[in-house]
């Protein structure tokens, strides 16, 4: 059996793993969908689809399970939103999601939506990761050591500060 994972990892955090790793209990093959893969460089999305895929596809090389990490460009049009996704993805069998948007688009469109309690919710957002990153305080412990790694390598700290500037602060 196939899922299918979609968030838009800006950055994939450790909460995000925890939930790859619970998936992995239930599928063979897990899609992961890149969300929102035309956005990048700004402080709601700052990393390319490219550095999320990069993310992505290095920090679950050591869960057991075959994984295949896909962009998803937004579709401004939700009534279509899901057969855009599987025309994007390998065929899947069953969604995972905790947002009750996605969730409602897979219902309707008969795709079976499983749910997971969040892992440290308090600390494992991506609006908390960014600002930790924005205001120079610890982000890395929340990440995969692979994260931190493509972080670095593609100087993203420095990016998000930078587009998190306004006219007022410089």
């Amino acid at each position: 059996m196939r899922g299918f994972y979609i968030g838009r990892f800006q950055p994939f955090h450790n909460g995000h793993l925890h939930m790859v790793e619970e998936i992995a209990d239930e599928v063979d093959e897990l899609v992961l969908g890149i969300g929102s893969a035309g956005d990048s460089h700004s402080t709601r999305n700052p990393f390319t689809a490219g550095e999320r895929v990069l993310m992505v596809t290095k920090s679950v090389e050591d869960v057991d399970l075959t994984t295949y990490v896909v962009p998803i460009e937004d579709l401004d049009r939700n009534s279509v939103w899901v057969s855009h996704v599987q025309s994007m993805s390998p065929g899947f069998d069953v969604a995972y999601s905790n947002n009750p948007l996605v969730i409602r688009l897979f219902t309707e469109a008969g795709v079976e939506v499983r749910q997971s309690p969040m892992f440290r919710r308090d600390v494992l957002e991506g609006t908390e990761l960014r600002e930790r990153m924005i205001r120079d305080r610890d982000w890395e412990s929340l990440v995969p050591d692979a994260v931190v790694d493509v972080v670095e390598e593609v100087n993203g700290v420095d990016r998000i500060q930078r587009v998190a500037e306004t006219d007022a602060n410089s």
